[in-house]
């Protein structure tokens, strides 16, 4: 019997980290997910996904620290008994910031958490992996957000950390080719944060090109098209209802539908 293949999710338990994990396991992964907090783990999740097949590693830490998020990877392969090859960065941080409120701290974190802990992922993941000519094949498909292309001068630390992992995309995929794969996917809104109303929320689906909020399932159907699709790296992928074919001038909480 074939052993089932193993991605690391980061974030991936709650929202769109946990629908990631829903379909990864319908896909035939097992799986270890990541949590800034041991206390963030969900049993109920746990057992929906060992009931599709799949196992589950459970693993914590600050990715604000850039020499964890670079042993996550080993950790994972000690703990599972051998290397992942889907790594999907998902988790992220986001604050609320404009440029007459940015400091140097704020930019500091979300560069950590955002840019520097996705790099230092796929170093420690490459690394368990040994030599790029005899690994096997590997993917990474980072998660960003539609306005990388199409910024809003809200939340501006969080804005320039995922530019800053959105410009590295392609430059990880020339770097790791031919073994590994690196793309992305951008969603748009997709799940509300509790400072939205919900007919708010609701109303956003008015002002997007398609007319319709992407859901979870989206953003996680297209994920495990990258994590299979062996001829695609150095792209990314917009999930968003078209959010990025417009200009929008703020941020959607600052909208009216």
């Amino acid at each position: 019997m074939t052993a089932r293949p193993l991605a690391i999710v980061t974030g991936g338990w709650r929202r769109v980290g946990a629908a990631i994990a829903r379909a990864l396991a319908a896909d035939g992964w097992d799986l270890a997910l990541h949590a800034h907090h041991a206390r963030t783990f969900d049993d109920t999740l746990a057992s929906e996904l060992e009931a599709a097949g799949a196992a589950i590693t459970r693993v914590s830490c600050d990715l604000a620290d850039p020499a964890r998020a670079e042993a996550l990877p080993a950790e994972v392969a000690q703990a599972a008994g051998r290397p992942a090859t889907l790594l999907v960065n998902n988790a992220s941080l986001f604050r609320e910031d404009t440029f007459a409120t940015l400091t140097v701290a704020a930019l500091e974190v979300h560069m950590a958490v955002n840019f520097t802990a996705p790099l230092m992922l796929v170093k420690g993941l490459v690394a368990q992996l040994g030599d790029l000519e005899g690994a096997p094949d590997a993917a990474i498909v980072q998660v960003l957000d539609q306005r990388v292309t199409n910024p809003v001068p809200d939340q501006i630390s969080y804005t320039l950390s995922k530019q800053a992992l959105h410009a590295s995309v392609r430059t990880l995929a020339r770097a790791l080719a031919p073994r590994v794969r690196v793309n992305a996917v951008a969603p748009g809104p997709v799940l509300p944060t509790p400072d939205y109303a919900d007919a708010h929320w609701q109303g956003l689906a008015g002002v997007l090109p398609l007319r319709r909020l992407p859901t979870t399932e989206d953003i996680a159907d297209s994920v495990v098209h990258l994590a299979r699709a062996k001829a695609i790296t150095g792209q990314t992928l917009f999930v968003d209802g078209g959010a990025s074919l417009e200009a929008y001038p703020r941020d959607f909480l600052y909208m009216t539908p």
